[in-house]
């Protein structure tokens, strides 16, 4: 056992008024590990604190699940004045630079970009609706939040080396016009993140706010499939984001992509709208489409949720292809499928009038 492996567990801790982990939040101290015990100081916010039975309690369960038959002593503490006042500051300034930069009221329109289940090319659509955006004028950045599977690198064709920085910031690379931030620049080939909900909330605080994104127009946020800590995070943080709700036209991921949107709602965002994606295959012999998985599943997502279906997006191996060797179709909007993103981006970007459009019946063309 190593001070890491305890940090790391009380990583996993919460002080439930802050929502932020304790150990981030500068409240651990005193750690102690040997053959026969583990455990740790908490400094409290205040003497006082109405939770500080639910904290120890948090803190005993994490250390018992590494302790191994040791023994689990959790102490408890209050801060200093000036060490309370230093803690308030952080934070403030943490939210300040957040919520000027992309919360409400900036020039900025952030537009996460959610899908109930993993397979049905979010990421695909992600990077694609980014490089027609940009190609429209706009100053785009990207974070590539499915910290677990970063993809947005290999598609945007950058290598995986971390950025540099000026000033103790982070330059996010660019391509095609769209700035950028993985996870995928600081992960050795195949290794994989292995981390708990409240180091993935920290990642995603970082790739806000210690990054020099100068004022886009847009930032793109790819998240990960499902509605778990991440997605309650930016949710929490960009209280003004907006969500893509990316689906295929089987009833299997329409009825998992509508979770994505109903959490969009309790958590007060907005969806924008819907896109679905391998709508359907053209043939390059005949011409005529083939809806290989299926029809439907999108405008009904769209129906309940009173959004709007953005696009459709066709099978095309030449997507796959491009994404593979960093060549996303948007670049090309003469071809169906960089043509179907042009018209996504131009609708997104031609303001509230079209945004506001109802959304189709139930028909298809």
């Amino acid at each position: 056992m190593t001070q890491e492996d305890v940090l790391r567990a009380l990583s996993g801790v919460k002080d439930p008024e802050l929502q932020r982990n304790i150990v981030d939040l500068g409240m651990v101290r005193d750690v102690v590990f040997d053959d026969n015990r583990v455990g740790a100081t908490i400094v409290l916010t205040t003497a006082g604190c109405p939770l500080r039975n639910q904290i120890r309690s948090d803190a005993e369960q994490a250390l018992a699940s590494i302790a191994g038959g040791r023994s689990v002593e959790v102490k408890l503490d209050a801060m200093s004045c000036d060490e309370r006042d230093a803690l308030a500051g952080r934070l403030r300034k943490s939210d300040q630079l957040v919520q000027s930069l992309f919360g409400p009221g900036s020039r900025t329109r952030t537009i996460a970009v959610a899908s109930g289940k993993g397979g049905v090319g979010k990421s695909t659509v992600t990077v694609n609706l980014a490089t027609a955006l940009a190609a429209r004028g706009n100053a785009v950045a990207l974070i590539d939040a499915d910290v677990y599977g970063p993809t947005v690198p290999l598609m945007m064709g950058l290598p995986a080396v971390p950025p540099e920085t000026h000033d103790g910031k982070m330059v996010p690379p660019e391509a095609h016009g769209v700035k950028i931030i993985s996870m995928g620049f600081f992960l050795p080939d195949n290794e994989p993140v292995v981390w708990r909900g409240p180091m993935l909330g920290r990642a995603i605080e970082q790739f806000l706010g210690d990054v020099l994104w100068g004022s886009p127009d847009y930032l793109l946020i790819d998240l990960p499939p499902g509605t778990g800590d991440i997605a309650l995070t930016i949710a929490q943080m960009i209280p003004g984001a907006e969500l893509i709700v990316v689906t295929t036209p089987q009833e299997a991921a329409a009825r998992t992509a509508i979770k994505a949107a109903k959490m969009a709602q309790m958590t007060k965002q907005r969806v924008l709208g819907v896109i679905e994606n391998m709508a359907y295959f053209v043939c390059p012999d005949c011409g005529s489409r083939h809806h290989i998985f299926g029809r439907g599943g999108a405008f009904e997502i769209a129906r309940l949720m009173d959004a709007r279906l953005l696009g459709r997006i066709p099978l095309d191996e030449a997507t796959r292809e491009g994404g593979d060797v960093g060549a996303p179709a948007a670049l090309d909007p003469g071809l169906p499928v960089g043509g179907a993103f042009a018209d996504i981006a131009r609708i997104i970007d031609e303001g509230p009038e079209l945004r506001e459009t109802p959304a189709p019946g139930g028909t298809e063309t």
